[in-house]
């Protein structure tokens, strides 16, 4: 097999992982929710119309009530997600929230469908709820705000939402054009934040430029390159390479950004970097629990 489909799926990881760097560069002044919603914007729209144009998308047999919950919920992860960023810092809010969201998405699965948890879905949520407890012993170090973990924590819960809520959307529809709808919608629902925030910074130069490839970058590019990929590989394959995400985030935290953590924070990023390899490389070996009511 041509090595060319995981190579792409990296590189879409890679471009997510860039999403909160690329923030740090806007102005002091630019309030999360107008980012999130000019992301959504860019990126929802530049799939939307090609795709209009080339007549993929069928409006009005359309599953609007799926898409309409996955954009409130990709809408409201960015706007926890990017507020996270401004408080506790790239690294941090970029690997709690994606580390979280894992377990969050079992723990709806096991109360609310009652489907019960597997014993790796359990190794690993250990591994998270230990390394947001070292982040939180960490309180006091500049760049670990315990509001902004809360609200990366926050974040994670409103993804795993999203993926169920996606899952749902993408088994009736094409891909490329649910996520083209769903980011489009997002950026409908978000649009009041322009007035009542204030937008006037968005259109200098440097700013719309950092904006555009928020939008192109690390939302059309980087789920065409994904999307294109995944039809390749095996899903486990997929979800190991997005390990590159929250990596790239931490990384570029460190050396782009110049923020400094504590031997605390390492050990907790750490814990929650590792409780994703758990989960995504012990996948095919999942076994659900015997007795979930005595967990």
């Amino acid at each position: 097999m041509s090595s060319l489909p995981y190579i792409l799926v990296l590189l879409g990881a890679i471009l997510w992982g860039t999403t909160g760097t690329a923030q740090t560069f806007l102005p002091e002044d630019a309030h999360p929710f107008v980012v999130a919603a000019a992301r959504s914007a860019i990126g929802g729209f530049a799939l939307l119309i090609p795709l209009v144009v080339m007549r993929k998308i069928d409006f009005r047999n359309w599953s609007w009530k799926e898409t309409i919950l996955a954009a409130l919920c990709i809408g409201l992860f960015q706007m926890l997600f990017f507020s996270s960023v401004k408080l506790t810092g790239v690294a941090i809010a970029s690997v709690v929230a994606i580390g979280s969201a894992p377990v969050f998405s079992g723990l709806v699965e096991w109360f609310i469908f009652k489907q019960r948890p597997t014993r790796i879905w359990m190794v690993s949520t250990l591994f998270a709820l230990v390394g947001c407890g070292f982040l939180f012993l960490n309180s006091g170090a500049v760049t670990v705000n315990p509001v902004g973990v809360m609200l990366s924590l926050g974040a994670g819960i409103v993804f795993a939402i999203y993926t169920m809520s996606s899952k749902v959307l993408v088994a009736k529809q094409d891909a490329m054009s649910a996520v083209a709808m769903t980011f489009s919608v997002a950026a409908i629902l978000l649009s009041p934040f322009y007035v009542v925030n204030g937008a006037a910074w968005t259109v200098e130069p440097t700013n719309a430029g950092i904006l555009l490839y928020l939008g192109i970058g690390t939302t059309t590019i980087a789920y065409v390159f994904y999307t294109t990929g995944l039809k390749k590989i095996p899903s486990s394959s997929a979800l190991t390479l997005s390990l590159a995400e929250p990596t790239t985030a931490a990384v570029l935290g460190v050396l782009v950004v110049g923020e400094i953590f504590t031997w605390n924070s390492w050990v907790g990023i750490v814990l929650l970097l590792g409780s994703i390899v758990v989960l995504t490389i012990g996948a095919r070996y999942q076994r659900p629990l015997k007795n979930p009511e005595a967990v």
